[in-house]
């Protein structure tokens, strides 16, 4: 089995994470190389759940945070973007961004501070990269919610250095327009509904996105057509078109008012909901936020993307996105991230915590 050296710097230790190859759905290896580095440590109580590592310290501390990330990456490309390699002060291979620099980071802190000034859990994840229904987090908070308790969690996803409060809704339609099948030959017998769909598209052209204000912080929202299918053969006027349609949306608004709006952007097509998670509101007006922010000194902006802080929210546990690199390379086939920001968010970890 590979084995993780803890006392290594946060950029060797970054590297060694991202070339232990691990997948959605192949993160065995790797969490039981972090198992194994973590039950090492005795101010830790180590819990396994599946390819979830979940490490506690217990020293009676007035409050509890956590610290969370998750061990799985998108596919490789071909060829493979790993192992990893330095390119000047960049470490470049998959997960350098999303978000093994992140989880380097968590374990680094786990290993260095045995006397935190908060009791500390981490949390190492499996299967964020897939399907709701199999991420690790979202399974122990379903089964053992006791052990994601806490009054302040930090999402170590990539955030290119600063604090990114909350994170904004998504959720997905299947937009149809219906038609009535002919030959192509004959097009008149029938009614294309390729063609009629053209008035969805309009509508997603024509639809102006707002840009929605949140506890302070500003949240784009974005509709777009993220799909479309229609057609069975060469030779038959299609009967049916259906666009898929991904609308993210701010916190102040759930998914079923998001619903709602999609059925009346839509109005006069059938539309089927495929997959919703609520956003989480930023709630940085809240103690424990205030504090971290204060702590790491470094800018604060909204998520615009989705991330597991919603399933804290969910929880009831307060939560932020904090990590190192940058989130627009994130999947990218040449993921980099620059290994001063690694340094940076261990010792900005360390200021709040030891």
């Amino acid at each position: 089995m590979s084995r993780l050296d803890l006392s290594t710097d946060v950029v060797s230790l970054t590297a060694a994470l991202c070339d232990l190859e691990s997948v959605s759905g192949n993160e065995q290896a790797l969490a039981d190389a972090v198992e194994e580095a973590l039950t090492a440590l005795p101010h830790l109580s180590v819990t396994r759940d599946g390819n979830t590592v979940i490490a506690r310290t217990d020293l009676g501390r007035p409050e509890r945070v956590v610290l969370a990330g998750h061990l799985d990456t998108v596919p490789l490309t071909t060829p493979p973007n790993l192992p990893t390699r330095r390119e000047g002060d960049e470490l470049v291979g998959r997960g350098t961004v999303d978000m093994k620099g992140g989880v380097a980071v968590q374990l680094r802190i786990a290993a260095a501070v045995a006397e935190p000034s908060r009791d500390v859990t981490f949390v190492f994840y499996d299967c964020e990269e897939v399907e709701s229904e199999r991420n690790g987090l979202a399974r122990v908070g379903r089964n053992r919610p006791e052990l994601l308790e806490a009054d302040f969690a930090v999402l170590l996803e990539p955030t290119d250095g600063g604090i990114e409060g909350g994170c904004k809704g998504t959720i997905r339609v299947e937009v149809t327009a219906r038609g009535k099948a002919a030959h192509s030959a004959r097009p008149w017998n029938g009614v294309n509904a390729i063609h009629g769909a053209h008035a969805i598209l309009g509508r997603l052209t024509a639809y102006e996105a707002q840009t929605v204000e949140v506890d302070g912080l500003a949240y784009h929202e974005a509709l777009n057509a993220v799909g479309i299918r229609g057609g069975i053969a060469g030779n038959v006027i299609p009967d049916e078109c259906v666009v898929v349609v991904n609308y993210r949306f701010a916190p102040s608004m759930t998914s079923a008012e998001a619903e709602e709006h999609l059925r009346e952007l839509f109005e006069g097509y059938d539309v089927r909901v495929t997959d919703a998670a609520d956003g989480a509101r930023p709630g940085m007006q809240l103690p424990a936020a205030k504090a971290f922010v204060d702590a790491l000194a470094v800018p604060v902006t909204a998520k615009e993307g989705w991330t597991d802080v919603a399933r804290f929210s969910a929880l009831d546990i307060p939560a932020v996105n904090f990590g190192p690199g940058d989130p627009n390379l994130a999947h990218h086939d040449d993921e980099r991230v620059p290994v001063q920001q690694l340094v940076d968010a261990e010792a900005a970890l360390l200021r709040w915590l030891a």
